[in-house]
């Protein structure tokens, strides 16, 4: 009998019956006012005065006019590199535990972003409201009993002046609770391992040895892991060595490009949950089977800010213009896509996460995401964003009979000195007619997109495809120090860096 896995889940049920939804309005009006009051002696509160905000009538709307945008440079620079040196009170009271590493989606030096132990703890939390949303997806009581593997960077974090320093999946796995750690897959000895090849290497070799009844990871590593120990147990499909998996707990990039390859390799339905954990913080969960939208965090030491995602308030390198508008959770607006502006307990100011959203249920707080303010594709106004793309990518694997998991895409003048479209995609397809999906990728997107199809009928001249096997993506990641963490693939490149990565295609 499954007493364990029935008390658990009992616990969980009622903790969700008993509770009430705490109201998304006011609950950031609290978070905000915590914050400023929290951080108004700091060098930054100081700076910006925090107390004649805090006694302004309206609170939210002082905070936005009379603090900036910060994206990561500018607040790097100008106050986050002095927690580096060891200082204290700069952006939040105290000292600096943590700095999540993230080399975000260019470059190969990694940005150095801070986690107080605030964060933590606001990360904790809202772990725990995603075992408590478990409630809602009818579940079976020996679910609770089973193990779960948690698959991200390296839990050996690097002691660096006084603080430790790791990506944020190996921070969290490193504070996982006491009771948990019987849980918890691969475990200690093996999560600390930093070289990503070895650590799945042992996960194989040791996989027959747990019961995992969940998944948690950054899609395109699970599927690698997934295939590694299929391919190292000569198997059909993952079930079959670990058969009463039945959940699949998603993050840190937007789950839907992967569904098909994932879904592929599993023997019988698993069941799907979608997370949204950046370094800068646990933004977003979501805790309905009925939707694959996420409901932000909005009691767990973040504020939310959105900018209307328009071609007139982005910069050239993804930032925001220092006059964007701004609305609070108050004043959204269904199907919009938003420019997601943060306030964290770990000391970030107005800041820019990178990522742009839109909302499935301003009631819930409901979101998705929808790409990134870097992979906005305005050349010659064809106004292409991420979520567009990976539309685009879900036609073509239907069209085909497909999987394409992975794609970049680049916008430059061609040998006859016209504009395209170079698209490079991942998929195991053999033998691909590049001129057919290329035509087949045109056709959607003029369909889908008017502004994409004036840009056609004017300066943008075609599309060309390019078709390599996935794992030319999963390699460059590699190359670029990725491999296995917070990964980002460049869905749009610049020139220059588009150069390099067909130097690396052609080479491999």
């Amino acid at each position: 009998m499954t007493i364990l896995g029935n008390i658990i889940k009992s616990v969980i049920t009622l903790k969700d019956v008993l509770s009430t939804a705490p109201d998304p309005i006011e609950s950031q009006k609290k978070v905000l006012l915590d914050l400023l009051n929290t951080a108004k002696e700091t060098a930054f509160g100081t700076h910006y005065k925090f107390s004649d905000i805090l006694n302004a009538e309206n609170i939210q709307k002082a905070y936005s006019q009379n603090i900036p945008f910060f994206d990561y440079n500018k607040i790097n620079e100008e106050w986050w590199c002095k927690l580096q040196e060891g200082k204290e009170n700069i952006t939040w009271p105290g000292s600096t535990s943590y700095f999540a590493l993230s080399s975000g989606t260019t470059g190969k030096t990694s940005k150095k972003i801070p986690v107080t132990d605030a964060m933590v703890e606001a990360i904790r939390q809202s772990g725990i409201k995603q075992v408590f949303a478990l409630s809602n997806f009818d579940l079976p009581a020996d679910f609770f009993e089973k193990e779960m593997m948690m698959l991200g960077s390296s839990t050996d974090l690097e002691d660096n002046n006084d603080h430790l320093e790791g990506e944020i999946s190996g921070i969290s796995a490193s504070n996982i609770p006491f009771w948990f750690k019987s849980y918890y897959k691969p475990g200690e000895d093996i999560a600390k391992i930093a070289d990503w090849d070895e650590r799945v290497q042992k996960i194989a070799e040791n996989a027959r040895d747990w019961d995992i009844g969940a998944l948690s990871g950054i899609p395109s590593w699970i599927e690698l892991m997934l295939k590694k120990v299929i391919d190292y147990h000569n198997l059909e499909h993952i079930h079959q060595i670990w058969p009463n998996l039945q959940v699949y707990t998603s993050g840190g990039v937007a789950f839907g490009p992967y569904s098909k390859s994932f879904h592929a390799l599993m023997g019988k339905p698993v069941t799907v949950i979608d997370t949204y954990l950046a370094s800068e913080g646990y933004i977003a969960t979501q805790i309905r089977p009925e939707t694959d939208a996420m409901q932000l965090n909005i009691d767990s030491g973040i504020y939310f800010e959105f900018v209307p995602f328009k071609p007139e308030y982005i910069t050239a390198s993804g930032s925001l213009v220092s006059n964007a508008p701004v609305v609070t959770l108050a004043e959204v607006e269904i199907n919009q896509d938003y420019v997601l502006v943060i306030s964290t307990v770990s000391g970030a100011w107005r800041y820019l996460i990178g990522d742009t959203i839109k909302f499935t249920d301003v009631k819930r707080a409901e979101i998705k995401i929808t790409g990134r303010t870097k992979f906005f594709l305005n050349t010659v106004g064809s106004q292409l964003s991420v979520n567009k793309m990976d539309d685009a990518m879900k036609a073509l694997e239907k069209d085909f009979q497909i999987t394409i998991p992975e794609y970049t895409i680049c916008a430059k003048r061609g040998d006859d000195g016209e504009f395209y479209h170079f698209w490079y995609l991942g998929s195991d397809l053999k033998n691909a007619d590049n001129k057919a999906i290329a035509k087949q990728l045109d056709v959607y997107l003029k369909n889908a997109n008017k502004n994409y199809r004036v840009a056609r009928s004017k300066a943008l001249k075609g599309v060309k495809v390019v078709v390599v096997a996935t794992d030319v993506f999963y390699e460059w990641n590699g190359l670029n120090k990725k491999k296995g963490g917070q990964v980002k693939m460049e869905r749009v490149m610049k020139e220059e860096k588009f150069k390099e990565w067909e130097a690396f295609v052609n080479k491999n």
